[in-house]
């Protein structure tokens, strides 16, 4: 036994081929057989359900001719509803699968896609022969309102758009013409607004395209039926509620108030903890004021002269007698009355007769004549006063201050002190420019603030929509592999080891193939029993004895070396017995 543990491993190959899958099919035992068929056709089936499900559907058109901005709605329609598609050739067409294309139709008809393509000035270029002037006229009136449409729906902010235009006839009478308007209708992107700037905007726009109409004339509605755009003499009138301008001012007055007091408290109390509204109340009235004032009389040194006429008279009466004067009439022809000296004022003329002289000469009467008029300048004044800018007329603050924190962790939020609350309302009163002749109100109150509790009603993630929709649609093709490994794991695989591993037997005296050592038959007692009796598990081993103290020594070499010839022999009888009948026919081994 120890010439064959020293032999080499290429000596001890198999001499006999691998038997065929037939024979090794053969070898199993009935329960083996109907594993490994039951596996294969639950494989087989798998396989085939598998590729019939996956298979691609035959697809069909769902709409051709589609603009760029409704082929692009109706595709991420489709991808938020899960359904597959694909284009033609050339991207004119959207393809889906036949068995849902009416589905799909009446589902994106209930949305409003497509929307359609809206035509302008190219509906000129089909005019056929024969056409009269009303449709001629039509047909440019829908043209203008096409290019409109188009042009308003280039804006970001508008998703869709419709113009209607009022164009009345024109006749040779001017009075009697009527001036055109149009009406314009948009739908806003889902979460966008148009500010004032944008709808005036769209209202010059439409204003600037059509000849002889002014701005007035344009009417624009949002699709809840709210008037967007106002009539330029509807403003600051207060018609309607107020112009949206003035309370846009109105509000951002209130927030800048609004600010200032938290910009003042929150560095106090700290950020969150203080919450203030500011109302205000601003008068838009436009009023104007013309008074005219005139001041007493001034002295004459003083006064600016305007005008001044003098007039100077002056004649002699050679008979001695006075002309008459005044009116002619009983008056006139009165004796002049006993003449006095007046009181106040300027002396009267002295008029001096000279009588008869030494000379004989005749008395001769001399009259003068003064007349003065001053005109001087009135003192005036004129004041025109008008009020165009927005004034405030009253202030009102409500602020909210929170508890402060408290420093000790056992003990809670504290109040401020009255001292602390004076304080700070005293600086929302300069922050916001209190005045008391105005009316304005301050009011400050300390409260704790409520901590928002969290949301228990929160959804789980295995509940969500996308989770459960990612779940559907994976479902099928992850249970179908999960199967087909179990499958092959737990029958296939068991049944096709044990095919490749050959049956073990051992060859016991009188079976046909047992060679002994010394080429007989031989019994259990001979050479080649032996050798059967020692590579054979059921040999009789007899009782051991105590243990031997020669066991705990390391084995030999020797020993090593028969250990691995048996465990040699256990593996691969048919080989060990084929080498010994070499050795004993005197052959050299192959």
């Amino acid at each position: 036994m120890s010439a064959v543990a020293e032999l080499p491993a290429a000596s001890l190959a198999p001499a006999v081929a691998a038997p065929a899958w037939t024979q090794r099919l053969s070898s199993l035992d009935r329960a083996q057989r109907l594993k490994l068929g039951l596996g294969v056709a639950v494989l087989v089936v798998a396989g085939i359900a598998g590729i019939v499900m996956g298979r691609q559907a035959e697809y069909r058109v769902l709409f051709s001719n589609l603009g760029d901005k409704d082929g692009g709605a109706i595709v991420a329609q489709l991808s938020t509803m899960n359904i597959p598609y694909k284009y033609s050739e050339g991207g004119g067409a959207i393809l889906v699968p036949s068995d849902r294309v009416h589905d799909i139709r009446l589902r994106l008809a209930s949305q409003g896609l497509p929307k359609g393509s809206v035509a302008g000035f190219e509906l000129m270029e089909g005019n056929r022969f024969g056409m009269t002037q009303f449709q001629e006229r039509l047909t440019f009136q829908r043209g203008l309102e096409g290019e409109l449409t188009r042009s308003i729906q280039s804006l970001a902010s508008v998703q869709n758009a419709r113009v209607h235009l009022a164009l009345p006839n024109q006749n040779g009478f001017f009075r009697e013409q009527q001036k055109p308007s149009a009406s314009v209708l948009v739908t806003l992107q889902p979460g966008a607004e148009l500010n004032r700037a944008q709808i005036a905007g769209i209202v010059h726009l439409v204003a600037s395209s059509v000849p002889e109409m002014v701005p007035s004339a344009v009417s624009v509605l949002d699709d809840s039926g709210k008037l967007l755009s106002q009539a330029p003499d509807a403003a600051g009138n207060g018609a309607g509620g107020g112009d949206a301008t003035q309370m846009q001012y109105t509000q951002q007055l209130e927030q800048n108030y609004a600010r200032r007091v938290l910009e003042m408290l929150e560095p106090i109390v700290g950020r969150g903890n203080v919450k203030a509204t500011v109302t205000a109340d601003v008068d838009f009235s436009l009023s104007e004021q013309t008074s005219e004032q005139h001041k007493p009389n001034q002295s004459a040194e003083t006064g600016a002269v305007r005008s001044q006429q003098v007039i100077e008279s002056s004649g002699s009466n050679p008979n001695g007698n006075t002309p008459p004067t005044g009116v002619p009439g009983a008056t006139s022809n009165q004796p002049p009355a006993q003449p006095a000296a007046p009181i106040n004022g300027q002396a009267q003329p002295i008029t001096a007769g000279t009588g008869n002289t030494g000379g004989g000469a005749a008395a001769v009467a001399t009259t003068s004549k003064r007349e003065s008029v001053t005109n001087y300048e009135v003192d005036k004044t004129v004041r025109v006063t008008r009020g165009g800018t927005p004034t405030v007329r009253r202030l009102s603050a409500a602020v909210v201050v929170n508890y402060a924190p408290a420093t000790d962790a056992k003990a809670g939020p504290t109040a401020l002190s009255a001292q602390q609350i004076e304080q700070m309302t005293a600086l929302v009163r300069e922050s916001i420019g209190f005045s008391k002749d105005r009316g304005d109100s301050v009011n400050l109150m300390n409260a704790p603030f409520m901590v928002a509790a969290a949301d228990t009603n929160a959804v789980p993630l295995w509940k969500q929509p996308e989770i459960l929709d990612l779940a559907r649609s994976m479902a099928w093709p992850v249970g179908t592999f999960l199967f087909g490994a179990l499958v092959l794991m737990g029958f296939i695989r068991p049944a096709l080891k044990a095919m490749r591993q050959p049956p073990v037997k051992v060859l016991s005296p009188g079976d046909p193939g047992f060679i002994a050592l010394d080429g007989s038959a031989g019994g259990a007692g001979s050479i080649g029993g032996q050798l059967n009796l020692a590579v054979s598990d059921d040999n009789p081993r007899p009782a051991l004895g105590g243990p031997d103290e020669t066991a705990l020594l390391p084995a030999s070499p020797q020993q090593v070396r028969l250990d691995e010839a048996r465990m040699l022999a256990r593996k691969n009888p048919i080989a060990v017995a084929n080498i010994v009948k070499e050795w004993v026919n005197g052959e050299a081994p192959a």
